[in-house]
């Protein structure tokens, strides 16, 4: 990746728990949602059009909570105070329709489908694998929650040694100050951080 120009063949999109439990869970979710999913749509039509690799994190937890541990921490993503052990929540449940990707983001057959436990989509799953056997080095990230399971990938892709560009606009949070301090304050010491405009352009210029 060189300033504003992403190398098709380098590069990957991932899009993050864009689920319909998440995004239709009420509707106050589906208005948060909409610009989002929308400017997410245009940066995978930019990225099927560059030939780019396309992966979907997605949730999938046990119907018996069978592989989620309740770690010690004073509260939940909300701020509210938990009780010791308490487990993390609400969780969507793997193969059930809380768990299909939104219709405006469906995945074709070429693309990676990445079931992850965890908040980052690189913790237990294949997805590194994925990305090194195609010589990815690359990471468009883009979904939510910005604050959650966006920050948690951003810092293990970091880690990885991958270069990343952060969707400022096709990422979203229910806390708006925790989103925009990330934007802000931290992804720019790791990533681009672009918006969805800016990164179909970089797009288009590496083709």
């Amino acid at each position: 990746m060189t300033a504003e120009r992403l190398d098709p063949r380098r590069t990957a999109l991932l899009l993050f728990d864009f689920l319909r439990g998440h995004v239709e869970k009420d509707a106050a979710s589906r208005a948060r949602f909409a610009p989002v999913v929308a400017n997410a749509a245009r940066i995978l039509e930019g990225a099927r059009a560059a030939g780019v690799l396309v992966a979907y994190a997605t949730a999938d937890h046990r119907a018996d909570r069978g592989t989620s541990v309740g770690t010690v921490r004073d509260t939940d993503n909300r701020l509210r105070p938990l009780a010791p052990g308490a487990a993390d929540g609400p969780l969507l449940t793997g193969g059930t329709p809380e768990t299909q990707v939104v219709e405006a983001l469906a995945p074709i057959a070429s693309d990676f489908i990445v079931p992850k436990h965890r908040w980052s989509a690189f913790h237990g799953t294949y997805l590194e694998t994925a990305l090194r056997a195609r010589g990815v080095d690359t990471l468009i990230l883009c979904g939510g929650s910005t604050d959650v399971g966006i920050a948690s990938t951003a810092f293990a892709a970091r880690d990885l040694d991958y270069s990343l560009v952060v969707a400022s606009d096709a990422c979203t949070s229910p806390e708006h100050d925790n989103h925009d301090q990330l934007m802000r304050r931290v992804f720019p010491r790791m990533a681009r951080v672009r918006t969805s405009d800016a990164i179909c352009q970089m797009l288009r210029q590496g083709t």
